[in-house]
C-alpha cells in the first residue's frame, strides 16, 4: 500500500467538472495518505456532472485566489467539458500549472482537462492521451496524442475518460511515491 502522508496534492476544478474523474482521484489519493486541496475559482461548492447529467457537489478547500502552486507537491486537473474550457481561460489557472510543470512536479490530467495543459503552453513536444474529441488540439499545440488508457511521460499521466480510472490512479500513485516532498511540506 503506497504511503504519500507527507505529499501534498492540488486538485483544479470548477463548476462542471466530470464526477468521477475529480472523487475517484481524490479518495485514491487519500487512502493513500495525500493531503488533497479542492481548489476553484469560487468559495463553497462545485457542480459535477456525470457526463451530461448534474451530479454531486464537492466541497472546494481553497480559492485560486489563496492557492500558492509552492505549496503542493503535485497537481491533479480532472476533466469534464465544462470544467476544462472554464479552468483554462483563468490566468490563474495557466500561471499555477507552468508553476507546477517548472518545478517537475507530477501533473495528472485526464479526460478534457488537457486542455488546460494546451492554454498553459506545456504540451510541446511531449506525449499524452485525452477524450478524442481533443486529439486534434493535442497535435495542433504541438503533442504527440495516443488513444491508450494512461500514457506516462516524465512527470507528467494522461487518462482519456472514466474508464481509464483505474490505470490512471494507479500510475498517479506510483508517480507520487517516487516524488520527493518539497520543502514547503515537509
Amino acid at each position: 500500500m503506497a504511503d504519500l502522508n507527507r505529499l501534498q496534492v492540488a486538485v483544479l476544478a470548477t463548476d462542471g467538472f466530470e464526477e468521477a474523474e475529480l472523487t475517484e482521484p481524490v479518495k485514491a489519493l487519500r487512502e493513500a495518505g495525500a493531503k488533497v486541496a479542492v481548489i476553484a475559482p469560487h468559495e463553497g461548492e462545485i457542480q459535477g456532472f456525470k457526463h451530461h447529467d448534474k451530479s454531486k457537489t464537492v466541497q472546494v478547500d481553497m480559492t485560486l485566489d489563496d492557492a500558492e502552486p509552492g505549496r503542493f507537491d503535485a497537481l491533479v486537473l480532472p476533466g469534464g467539458a465544462l470544467n476544462a474550457d472554464a479552468m483554462r481561460i483563468e490566468p490563474k489557472v495557466r500561471e499555477f500549472i507552468r508553476a507546477i510543470e517548472d518545478s517537475g512536479k507530477p501533473i495528472a490530467a485526464i479526460c478534457h482537462a488537457p486542455w488546460e495543459l494546451i492554454s498553459a503552453e506545456v504540451v510541446r513536444g511531449r506525449k499524452l492521451t485525452s477524450y478524442h474529441t481533443i486529439q486534434d488540439d493535442i497535435r495542433n499545440a504541438g503533442a504527440e496524442w495516443t488513444d491508450k488508457d494512461m500514457v506516462v511521460d516524465r512527470n507528467r499521466v494522461t487518462s482519456r475518460k472514466p474508464d481509464d480510472l483505474p490505470a490512471f490512479n494507479r500510475e498517479v500513485i506510483g508517480l507520487l511515491e517516487r516524488q520527493p516532498a518539497s520543502a514547503a511540506t515537509r
